[in-house]
């Protein structure tokens, strides 16, 4: 039998997905489950999104543009400059989902063998596109008693070689929902003047920050115009998480027209989902005020519940819908799948995701589970329990 490829060997499999056959067998028992372990928030799909799909006068759904329709991406100009980011239609390519955002930006920037820094917890897909892409991943670690701030830059001199090609961040975080200040932005940005680097930064959450504390993107620094990509997704703002539309945006002309041979090769984004997203567009800001207040109580709850738990620690989040929480457990994986396979409170349990998956650093993450409140309150409450109860007998207990 032929065999696969060796890189489908190395990719490595979603944290946040390979525990799904366990709670499918949980609930044909009758089991159910709180999902805390994906981002898939229960929002609702803004009205203008859904109506615009309901109500296209489409006769044939043809192929758009490869770096998608004109009028959404000009219309997307204006979302963009309401952030003060400048930006022309021409410097805009909508892609299928934030996903082939990153994947096209690494392809495009990076030869087989270059290497990324990426602060570490990152978002645990950033390994998979680089293992598609050839790319190195070079982790700096951030760490929980400091809420995840960005690690020193001597730290990211430390790992730069001359194979160094580029620096990945998100901000506001997947999965630790910390968002960088201006001074620390700015370190980077320095950094990536001097090395003369590309600096990719996944800001799909900055709708979502709390506590005053402002968003800065990376579009906002200057003197590094040419070497800055932005990457985005409409799946978070608009809870639309099937439309698979995101954007890869850059003032890099070369990068720009070398990452749209890449679009065409795919050949074109969802037509449909370009409909819905040009629509939403239209979204009142009374919508991402209610949003935003949600968010706001569920993280509230969510991480007063974690730190009364004898022996759990969760620092508080300032941007999106995650956060990180260490456990007294000998190991997230092993507790994770527990709690799906031995482990029901009156025939619920709760599905996290184990921190090992959003480290490239052995070892580390082995007693930090992910937490995304995308629930509603009364959900958040059962799920708590669970964790709870879960806690006081599960048989790896560290304390």
């Amino acid at each position: 039998m032929p065999k696969v490829s060796k890189k489908a060997t190395v990719m490595p499999a979603s944290p946040i997905r390979k525990l799904v056959p366990f709670a499918e067998a949980a609930k044909k028992k009758g089991v159910k489950i709180y999902h805390l372990n994906i981002g898939q928030p229960d929002i609702e799909t803004p009205a203008s999104f859904l109506n615009a799909v309901k109500n296209a006068d489409v006769k044939v759904l043809e192929y758009s543009h490869s770096a998608g329709n004109e009028s959404y991406r000009k219309k997307l100009c204006g979302y963009y400059k309401e952030y003060n980011i400048n930006i022309d239609h021409n410097e805009v390519i909508i892609t299928c989902g934030g996903s082939e955002a990153i994947e096209i930006a690494m392809l495009t920037c990076f030869n087989p063998g270059d290497e990324i820094i990426i602060p570490e917890p990152f978002y645990a897909n950033y390994n998979g596109f680089s293992c598609a892409a050839d790319v190195v991943v070079k982790p700096v670690r951030s760490f929980i008693d400091t809420g995840f701030a960005l690690p020193k830059i001597t730290d990211f001199e430390k790992v730069i070689t001359p194979k160094t090609k580029g620096i990945m961040i998100c901000n506001p975080g997947n999965p630790t929902g910390y968002l960088y200040t201006k001074a620390e932005l700015e370190a980077l940005r320095d950094l990536v003047k001097k090395h003369d680097l590309f600096l990719l930064s996944d800001e799909v959450y900055r709708e979502f920050c709390y506590d005053n504390k402002e968003y800065i993107s990376v579009m906002h620094l200057d003197g590094i115009e040419n070497n800055v990509i932005l990457l985005d997704s409409i799946s978070k703002r608009y809870s639309a998480c099937g439309a698979r539309i995101g954007a890869m945006i850059s003032k890099n002309k070369e990068v720009i027209s070398s990452a749209l041979k890449f679009a065409q090769a795919r050949l074109s984004p969802p037509s449909y989902g370009q409909i819905g997203a040009e629509a939403a567009l239209d979204t009142p800001k009374s919508y991402f005020a209610e949003v935003k207040t949600e968010y706001i109580a569920r993280r509230d709850f969510v991480i007063e519940s974690l730190n009364t738990i004898d022996g759990v620690f969760c620092p508080k989040p300032s941007g999106a819908f995650y956060c990180i929480a260490k456990l007294p457990i000998d190991n997230a994986d092993k507790f994770c799948q527990w709690l799906l396979e031995d482990f029901n409170l009156n025939q619920q349990t709760v599905m996290l995701a184990p921190a090992t998956g959003f480290y490239s650093t052995p070892g580390a993450g082995i007693d930090e589970v992910r937490i995304a409140y995308v629930l509603k309150i009364e959900d958040l409450k059962n799920a708590m329990a669970c964790l709870k109860e879960a806690l006081k007998v599960y048989p790896g207990k560290t304390n």
